[in-house]
This record gives C-alpha cells, sequence and structure tokens, in this order.
C-alpha cells in the first residue's frame, strides 16, 4: 500500500493534534510522588452514583456505585500517564490507547495491568481519606 503526498500529511496532522491533545490534557507521564493522605472532602458530597474527578491530579478518581464508594488511581498501569473518565464511567489513556471498565479492569491494551484499587476510610468527623501510594 502506498500513499500520496497529502495523504501523508493528513495522517502527520492527525498525529501531532493527538499528542498535542493527550499534552494538553495532562497526557503526560506522572512524575514520581511520596506516599500521602488526601482529604477528599465530606463522604456524604458522594451520595450520587458517578465518577467524581476532582482529585484526577492528585492521583485517583473517587466513584460511587450503589452502596459502593472506592477511589481509583487515576494514573494509567502502562506508562504512568493521566487517565480521563469518560461518559460511560469507563476510562482512557490518552497517551497510548489503553481502556479500563468500570471498575478499572483493562479492555483494551497495551495495559495489562488493572487500575488500582487506593485504600479509603472515612474519618470520624465524616470525610473520606485516600491513602495514595508512593509511586
Amino acid at each position: 500500500m502506498s500513499i500520496d503526498r497529502k495523504e501523508f500529511l493528513i495522517i502527520a496532522a492527525g498525529a501531532v493534534l493527538a499528542g498535542c491533545r493527550a499534552a494538553t490534557e495532562g497526557g503526560a507521564p506522572v512524575p514520581p510522588q511520596a506516599e500521602r493522605v488526601v482529604d477528599a472532602g465530606p463522604a456524604s458530597t458522594y451520595a450520587a452514583d458517578g465518577v467524581y474527578s476532582g482529585y484526577r491530579n492528585l492521583g485517583f478518581f473517587v466513584v460511587r456505585n450503589g452502596e459502593r464508594l472506592f477511589a481509583l488511581s487515576s494514573v494509567c498501569t502502562h506508562r504512568r500517564c493521566r487517565i480521563s473518565p469518560e461518559f460511560d464511567r469507563s476510562y482512557s489513556c490518552p497517551c497510548h490507547g489503553s481502556e479500563f471498565d468500570t471498575e478499572g479492569r483493562v479492555t483494551m491494551g497495551p495495559a495489562t495491568r488493572d487500575l488500582p484499587t487506593l485504600q479509603t476510610s472515612i474519618s470520624e468527623a465524616g470525610r473520606l481519606m485516600v491513602r495514595v501510594p508512593a509511586s
């Protein structure tokens, strides 16, 4: 198969735009950080089912699924790029195209490991505390 100059330029422009999108949407690899505990606010804030992405840049999403409230890593297990939540509550990586289901299980590679579920607790004051491991 051969392509002409016009087709080549269209493909090249698409690749450049995809790279720019990944960079502007946090697609760059996440630098290593020390373990920390993050106060994600009142647990009552997360009463409705859904993915709460307010802590994405700190390394996690808060997810409510029925009675289950949990924190899921927002860092792709393939090359440590920051992932994005989708409308259907799945997740995708803008760097290399990995996809994960609502529970963080890999549905499409190149990632081969599921997104880690992070340790959470509710403080005596009713606040959601999330332990983000060292990376």
